[in-house]
């Protein structure tokens, strides 16, 4: 299958509620669940940069599609952490991908060896084909629960799906509650980020973890608002034969060209300020508190540019945009969902 053609099964997908079968195959067979994985595991060890431009790509041909990926290959972030065995274990199947919660909603007891953990993390994407499952613990020690937090890996036959994603869009990106009930954890199958236990990392795994999330994140919006504006495009198209709405229609074409030379800039914007960062980075230099918050800013700001500028064509975009079956209405959905992750929400 050509992974353009994913672009026409955005409505299949979202009423089937999950990635179909043909389209798993295809993020295995580009491997794009391990953009970020070393050559040694199967993956791609892609730059910063270009994962990014992967990430905006894949969502501008689905939402769905894009999010996923981004999110599969945002387990990849775990791999320098985990014990050299176990990461090879988690991370060198053909199908491997975590998915997870960084809430801290679990408790993990501490005993001889490793933890015994329980408990329930909403939100976990990707959760009906993932091979593993990270949660993050509160660990209790000898009774006393400490405010210390432990990240564990679990396989996924040891952990029960809840099935109780209902948003309003990325409908099918299973981004399910997740629970465990007293499961065995050994200490080795635990991690922590910055603690490196292994040879499989590179500049991109120590990168700032809360700007990698916030510029993926954002890179799936870029993409969705992508889609959104050439939808708008073609419906804009199909109108101009009514010679009795040209006026309203060359207002709005204009509007169109307008927000689409906005996005660019804006993308422009974030693509040179991430690079700039990533240069940095490379050259051993460590980001500063201030730099970390203007780009963590910068994200947010554009982020809420992308859902002004979808908004602002909507309302013009007549009964398709209501429509829950048109393209229009589920790119729209889409982006407000993606928009809405706490790393990108004021």
């Amino acid at each position: 299958m050509n992974i353009l053609q994913i672009k026409d099964r955005g409505l299949e997908i979202e009423q089937l509620g999950r990635l179909p079968k043909d389209i798993l195959e295809v993020i295995y067979e580009h491997q794009l669940f391990k953009l970020f994985t070393a050559k040694e595991l199967g993956g791609k060890d892609l730059d910063l940069l270009e994962g990014m431009k992967v990430f905006q790509q894949m969502s501008a041909l689905d939402g769905n599609f894009g999010w996923l990926v981004t999110i599969g290959t945002g387990g990849n972030a775990f791999i320098p952490t985990l014990n050299q065995d176990v990461c090879e274990k988690i991370y060198s199947p053909r199908n491997a991908v975590i998915a997870g919660s960084g809430y801290p909603t679990g408790t993990a007891i501490k005993m001889d060896g490793g933890y015994r953990v329980t408990g329930q993390w909403k939100y976990c994407s990707g959760a009906d084909y993932a091979t593993t499952f990270t949660m993050n613990c509160f660990v209790e020690n000898e009774g006393i629960r400490t405010d210390e937090i432990i990240s564990c890996s679990v396989d996924r036959d040891q952990v029960e799906v809840m099935n109780d994603w209902r948003a309003m869009g990325l409908k099918a990106t299973a981004s399910h509650t997740i629970r465990v009930q007293d499961v065995w954890v050994p200490e080795e199958e635990t991690f922590q980020l910055g603690i490196i236990k292994n040879k499989y990392g590179s500049a991109v795994h120590s990168f700032p973890f809360g700007a990698f999330a916030e510029a993926s994140f954002l890179s799936v919006c870029l993409g969705i608002t992508e889609n959104f504006l050439e939808e708008a495009s073609n419906l804009v198209k199909q109108r101009n034969y009514d010679p009795s709405r040209a006026e309203r229609m060359g207002a709005l074409q204009f509007l169109l060209m307008q927000q689409k030379k906005n996005v660019r800039q804006l993308e422009e914007q974030f693509y040179s300020k991430l690079n700039e960062y990533w240069q940095k980075h490379k050259e051993g230099h460590d980001l500063t508190e201030e730099e970390l918050q203007q780009f963590s800013r910068m994200s947010k700001d554009i982020a809420a540019a992308c859902i002004d500028s979808a908004n602002s064509l909507i309302r013009r975009l007549g009964m398709d945009a209501i429509t829950e079956t048109s393209s229009i209405n589920r790119i729209w959905r889409n982006l407000y969902t993606a928009a809405q992750h706490g790393f990108l929400t004021p």
